[in-house]
């Protein structure tokens, strides 16, 4: 098998054989890693469910704590019509992301990592799914409550260990709606950022509509017991939503 390629301003990039097969492999490739050099690492480690029983909340957990010092991490899925689902930048704290994502069919599921050197490294595997998870309406749709509870935060995070991190989990009512139904336009939260008591950015994100209804986000920044953290989201009506929480506490 030979690597893939492609011709960027005169210079030319190679990608390693994709492991998994996709058909789409170099396409996304080019669009995410660019001309960066792009390798296949199992220490990124890539925890998900072997089945999705449920394609509109699939729950992917990426973790890049091996690796050391990480400036991006983003998870996608191939096959899915938004194959982005968050690019995130963890700009002081632990390499660490879970969320819930839609699955439209049978894909590819990655996650990569951004090294301080430019360089990628990528791990995956291929998940079943019954299809169908960009294309249905959320289920606040289906009952018509979801602008009551447009933008409600919660959320807790809680010290890890020695390290100076606090687990953290983010959890936003919104419908994120990826423009596949019929009537329904894309909306969806697009960009989210934790701050601390100091004014110091501790992680921000860029978001994508294939991240499921109601998007819950576990991160590890870098904070102490009684921290107070501020949170920014904005979704692509240009609306802004704000919360804090303390760590050792919750919203």
């Amino acid at each position: 098998m030979t690597q893939a390629s492609i011709r960027r301003n005169g210079v030319e990039t190679r990608y390693p054989p994709d492991p998994l097969g996709s058909p789409m492999w170099t396409y996304h490739a080019k669009t995410v890693f660019g001309e960066d050099r792009v390798s296949f690492d199992p220490r990124v480690k890539l925890s998900m469910p072997d089945l999705a029983e449920n394609q509109h909340c699939f729950p992917v957990a990426l973790d890049a704590r091996e690796i050391g010092d990480v400036r991006r991490m983003v998870i996608m899925a191939d096959l899915n019509p938004i194959p982005l689902a968050v690019d995130y930048r963890p700009l002081a704290g632990a390499p660490y992301l879970a969320t819930r994502i839609k699955l439209d069919q049978r894909t590819p599921v990655r996650g990569a990592v951004q090294r301080a050197d430019g360089s990628w490294l990528v791990h995956g595997g291929w998940m079943d799914a019954a299809g169908g998870g960009c294309s249905a309406p959320p289920a606040s749709r289906v009952k018509g409550d979801w602008a009551q509870h447009l933008g409600e935060m919660r959320g807790a995070a809680w010290p890890t260990g020695p390290d100076g991190t606090a687990r953290t989990r983010i959890l936003i009512r919104h419908p994120m709606d990826t423009g596949f139904v019929p009537g329904i336009p894309t909306y969806n939260i697009e960009t989210l950022s934790l701050t601390s008591s100091t004014g110091t950015v501790l992680g921000e994100m860029d978001i994508w509509a294939s991240v499921s209804e109601d998007p819950a986000f576990t991160i590890m920044p870098r904070a102490g017991m009684g921290e107070r953290l501020a949170i920014a989201a904005r979704d692509s009506n240009g609306r802004d939503y704000h919360a804090s929480l303390i760590v050792g506490g919750g919203l």
